[in-house]
């Protein structure tokens, strides 16, 4: 990803739980089906604690990564990719979701790669719980 791309959003901090809303309200629309195009500041992209520019920041940056499809330019949404259903079933559970945020309290810092692996470590914990195989 270019810097360029995303400095028209000024100094937004990358937001774990943004990342999981966005990613849940384009997975819960049938219409994100890669054949229509949502951009933000749409009913579809606004999630009501959030600015405008915090919802294209994250966005865009889900685009570069490859967990959504669509224009980080502009930026909108036409879809989930692979990555992004991957990285929200992890995630999708909101106590999963909660434990893996509560884990990694302590830290100063996390990478994106460790609270996903934290989380899905939590996630088949509890399958495996689930399933009496520990």
């Amino acid at each position: 990803m270019q810097a360029q791309d995303v400095r028209r959003y000024g100094k937004v901090e990358r937001n774990t739980d943004l990342v999981r809303a966005i990613l849940l309200a384009v997975e819960k629309n049938p219409e994100m089906d890669y054949n229509h195009e949502f951009f933000i500041g749409s009913p579809e992209l606004t999630i009501a604690e959030y600015s405008t520019e915090q919802i294209g920041y994250h966005v865009t940056l889900l685009i570069e990564e490859g967990f959504l499809t669509g224009n980080p330019v502009v930026p909108s949404v036409t879809g989930l990719k692979w990555a992004g259903h991957e990285f929200l079933d992890s995630i999708k559970t909101q106590s999963i979701y909660e434990a893996t945020k509560q884990r990694l309290a302590g830290l100063p810092s996390v990478t994106f790669k460790v609270f996903a692996a934290v989380a899905q470590a939590i996630g088949e914990a509890e399958i495996k719980r689930h399933l009496g195989l520990s």
